[in-house]
């Protein structure tokens, strides 16, 4: 186990949705910019990272689990621990609380380090991982395993400027953007994810066009993410039904 990390903060009144819930995309920014901090306190920043290792911190995998979704105004507190890391894999815990401590999303990350310039991934550096004070642990934490789908429903997606980060690909977050987008108005409206299994498999390219492809029995939804006739990403969601206050 590593070195734990919080930040307080209120869901503003851009982050909401026409429930009135956060939306999960950025649930992601929001803990990523708590793990961002908690790296600049400890001297690894991404900035760091990249001048002295042309080095860039990539998400392989997210294993997400809903309580509820917090809602517009309301006071949580997310907390970030980087809890082991192998020769390839760094693996981090988020949790979100609310007000009275009780947890309300349990997310598990899986980082990578990639080459800048080459696109590949690189070893993992120890001096880069040491001030986290996690543990080397060559066990592997694998995800559910993914099945082609048969017959989805699709819908295409143009692939915007501002979609891309500096490292020249598209926002992790962005990927929910689009698989949830493809559910519906009317879906959305009355259910939230209860789990999401989300797995990154090739960047998109900036520009052209992205399919996002679901089948939905019952309340389980798997996803597929595609540009060039290439898988980019893949997910397993199961749903709950929104609880009315």
């Amino acid at each position: 186990m590593g070195l734990t990390y919080q930040m307080k903060m209120k869901i503003p009144f851009d982050m909401a949705d026409m429930n009135g819930h956060i939306k999960l995309p950025d649930v992601i920014l929001l803990s990523l910019q708590v793990s961002g901090m908690q790296s600049i306190e400890l001297g690894v920043s991404d900035k760091a990272i990249l001048e002295d290792y042309n080095l860039v911190w990539i998400i392989a995998e997210y294993d997400i689990e809903v309580v509820r979704l917090p809602r517009f105004a309301e006071e949580i507190t997310i907390e970030t621990e980087a809890l082991s890391y192998n020769r390839l894999f760094c693996y981090r815990r988020f949790t979100i609380y609310n007000e009275a401590g009780q947890e309300l999303i349990h997310m598990m990350a899986t980082f990578v380090l990639m080459d800048r310039d080459s696109r590949k991934v690189h070893a993992v550096e120890p001096e880069i991982v040491a001030p986290y004070q996690s543990d080397f642990d060559k066990k592997l934490i694998r995800g559910p395993k993914y099945e082609s789908l048969e017959e989805p429903i699709s819908k295409d997606y143009h692939v915007r400027f501002y979609d891309l980060d500096m490292n020249g690909h598209v926002n992790n977050s962005k990927y929910l953007d689009w698989i949830f987008e493809v559910m519906g108005a009317d879906f959305l409206t009355h259910y939230i994810p209860k789990k999401i299994n989300l797995k990154y498999v090739k960047e998109v390219r900036p520009g052209g066009v992205i399919t996002s492809a679901v089948e939905r029995t019952g309340l389980e939804s798997k996803h597929e993410i595609t540009s060039d006739g290439v898988i980019n990403a893949q997910a397993i969601i199961t749903w709950q039904e929104i609880k009315k206050v």
